[in-house]
């Protein structure tokens, strides 16, 4: 402030000095203005200009550094015309606007929101003020629907997404808007809001993804997600209780099904069951079945080669088998012509015990 007062100061002086005259019409130059007086008047314009020199050089400084963060990358103009690109770090260029530089965030993740607005969002073209207009959709069907979506995005080439087209935040917004209304427009209102969301998501990635490499916008496209699906309000309680109805319906169903895969897996492992246990028996059967017939064969066999043998050891044999199951017997010899009546033949064998 002292030197400006002085450089004041000192021009004042100078413009006296000039415009007064002495009686003849010269100047009229008085000792004050570069005498003494002009001394110290000079000495404050140094004083001036070296603080002006002093705040130049902190001007030229100050917009020759710059620091591009971890996340971004630095894309720099000299004169208006594209000269480098930055890695993240401190770096320096021309001063006084010779040099511009624009900071992109290559690696973060952005988003664009269709039918609601986040607060606070630091991307320009995050959101727009219409947000009512963008949600208002009309299906295959020619019903409405409200639909609100977000599309996730980074920006792959920095060099096209800043220079190839204009403003391409808000180019990538009209396409997104696009291509989601054409994807809702081949589809019915019942599929929007309940079963084909996903099949929407994905479309709509897919053709976002082509249309953004065909405009040469410089972005990836990562995720499209559909947020909220709803009716208009006006037909919302309606639409709200057929959703209601619809989801009984879809409770009963899965029901009957878990009672049915209880019941049937049960009866079909008892039919197993019995089925392997008839087999079983019908094995059983037919092996003793043949046994029999092998022991008969074996016996008829030897019974040919000695009949008289054979039936003597049979009926012995048979004997031995069934006379232990006789609680009393009687044997009676064949030329035997009385015999004595022999009561309670029992008795004496009921005392013993």
């Amino acid at each position: 402030m002292a030197g400006n007062d002085a450089l004041d100061n000192f021009l004042k002086q100078l413009k006296n000095a000039r415009g007064s005259t002495n009686g003849s019409g010269a100047p009229n130059v008085t000792r004050g203005a570069f005498g003494a007086g002009g001394g110290a008047g000079i000495k404050g314009v140094l004083s001036g200009l070296g603080l002006l020199g002093v705040a130049a050089l902190a001007l030229i400084a100050y917009t020759a550094a710059y620091t591009v963060p971890s996340d971004s990358v630095g894309i720099v103009q000299r004169f208006g015309k594209y000269s480098s690109e930055k890695s993240p770090g401190l770096h320096f260029k021309l001063p006084l606007g010779a040099d511009k530089v624009t900071i992109l965030p290559v690696k973060r993740q952005l988003k664009q929101e269709f039918g609601f607005g986040t607060p606070g969002a630091t991307n320009e073209s995050q959101t727009r003020p219409d947000l009512a207009a963008q949600a208002q959709m009309v299906t295959g069907d020619l019903n409405a629907a409200l639909v609100e979506w977000v599309v996730q995005y980074r920006i792959a080439e920095p060099r096209k997404f800043l220079f190839d087209v204009r403003n391409p935040g808000e180019t990538l917004r009209d396409l997104s808007e696009s291509v989601m209304r054409e994807v809702v427009g081949d589809r019915t209102v019942d599929e929007v809001i309940t079963i084909g969301r996903q099949e929407i998501e994905n479309e709509a990635l897919t053709n976002m993804q082509a249309l953004v490499g065909k405009y040469g916008i410089g972005v990836s496209i990562d995720q499209v997600q559909l947020k909220n699906i709803n009716p208009p309000k006006p037909v919302q309680e309606s639409f709200n209780e057929v959703n209601q109805a619809q989801q009984e319906k879809e409770s009963l169903i899965n029901a009957a099904r878990r009672e049915y895969n209880k019941v049937i897996p049960l009866a079909e492992g008892e039919k197993d069951q019995r089925i392997r246990a008839a087999d079983g028996y019908r094995l059983k059967r037919i092996n003793e079945a043949e046994g029999d017939a092998a022991r008969f064969n074996a016996v008829l066999t030897e019974y040919s080669k000695a009949p008289e043998v054979t039936r003597r050891r049979i009926y012995i044999e048979t004997l031995q088998e069934v006379l232990p199951g006789l609680d009393s017997k009687i044997i009676v010899d064949e030329e035997s012509q009385k015999i004595l009546p022999l009561m309670h033949l029992n008795s004496a064998a009921e005392l013993a015990k």
